[in-house]
């Protein structure tokens, strides 16, 4: 018996049962229905900020069987893999690179699923029908940043070129290690060392921890968190990207997933880091501080991670976009990749030739950084 098959667009998730979208999504948590609808209804991803939904729902007799967030983007901020040459490259041909398509969670440079589906054959079948939207609305391009592994397949069957890049992750060890003294143990003596400084320089600095997750998140908690955040983003002269009720929406809707770390000293908090949890991976986002304090940064973002990690059986850390720093602090380079269909085949060939060129240099920057891991050669 045939049976039907069918790709809707919708521009809300308001019509989509957060039950059947996370049945699909999992436990990864930017992709889950709260977390990109809260990105919608607080008004930090809508068209008025550049990012206007496109989400597409495949279905399969009328049941949601794979969904893909989407967006129509008319700038490339918020994304973390730049394609500004590309866009600047269209401009000065006098073709329009705006708007484009994007298959991404907004603002945040985190692995996970984007043909989300139970199958290959209808991961195979998001792509494709992504790009015959893309036709339809006569975009530029289409880009999938930070998709799974195992979308890697589908979006190469569907005619998409591959862009590789790298991140810092840090793995737990098989079964867990015993104590974060354990993991230190595993580094080289100068590392090993240089970690130990670092956090004494804090500790001396008289700096505690607090770590405070889901239900243990109060206002109070919450509004220092976005002060930090909001704080880290003038600094730069920019504004934030999420808003104070976006985090709030968050947290009342999925609290588990919200790690805050925050740092003390002579009564007061003076920083505070969050990070996302989603089944056994922890994902670094977002961190910020009222005054500075040597080493505090390292020890908020990383080092009271990991150690978090360890006390609760995480098995990886993914430390967020850029940082070749991080490998002091144990976090290794991680290849990530992004997956972009380009209409006009001139443009599309040229891309793919600088894609080719860019792999091989990327491929030989992970060699080069790999040789110089911060943990003791093994005999």
């Amino acid at each position: 018996m045939n049976r039907t098959v069918e790709i809707h667009v919708v521009d809300s998730l308001d019509t989509v049962s957060p039950d059947e979208w996370n049945r699909l999504a999992g436990d990864n948590p930017f992709v889950r229905h709260e977390f990109l609808s809260a990105l919608q209804d607080t008004g930090c991803a809508v068209a008025r900020t550049g990012w206007r939904p496109h989400f597409l729902l495949l279905k399969r007799d009328g049941q949601l069987a794979g969904v893909m967030p989407l967006y129509l983007k008319k700038h490339s901020r918020g994304e973390y893999v730049f394609d500004h040459a590309w866009a600047d490259a269209f401009e000065r041909n006098g073709i329009p690179y705006y708007p484009k398509g994007l298959s991404a969670v907004p603002f945040s440079p985190v692995t996970g699923p984007r043909l989300i589906a139970a199958t290959h054959e209808e991961r195979v079948m998001l792509a494709r029908g992504a790009i015959e939207l893309s036709k339809q609305l006569e975009l530029s391009s289409l880009h999938v940043l930070f998709p799974q592994e195992q979308d890697l397949e589908a979006l190469t069957e569907a005619g998409y070129m591959l862009r590789e890049g790298v991140q810092f992750h840090w793995e737990n060890a098989p079964g867990g290690y015993e104590s974060f003294d354990a993991f230190l143990a595993t580094m080289s003596h100068d590392k090993r060392k240089k970690v130990k400084q670092d956090r004494r320089r804090v500790t001396d600095a008289g700096v505690s921890y607090t770590w405070l997750r889901g239900a243990q998140i109060d206002t109070d908690a919450l509004d220092f968190f976005y002060a930090c955040y909001e704080n880290t983003y003038r600094e730069h002269w920019n504004p934030p990207y999420l808003s104070r009720e976006f985090f709030g929406r968050i947290h009342a809707a999925a609290p588990e997933s919200m790690l805050l770390v925050i740092a003390e000293a002579d009564g007061k908090r003076l920083a505070c880091a969050l990070n996302m949890i989603g089944g056994d991976v922890m994902f670094g986002r977002y961190w910020g501080t009222k005054e500075f304090v040597s080493g505090l940064h390292f020890e908020t973002c990383y080092m009271q991670g990991i150690e978090y990690c360890i006390v609760n059986g995480l098995a990886r850390f993914e430390g967020g976009a850029q940082g070749v720093h991080k490998m002091s602090r144990g976090m290794l380079p991680t290849p990530t990749w992004s997956a972009h269909w380009v209409a006009d085949p001139r443009f599309a060939h040229a891309i793919s030739e600088f894609l080719d060129e860019e792999t091989a240099a990327m491929d030989q920057h992970i060699q080069e950084l790999e040789a110089h891991t911060p943990f003791r050669k093994k005999v």
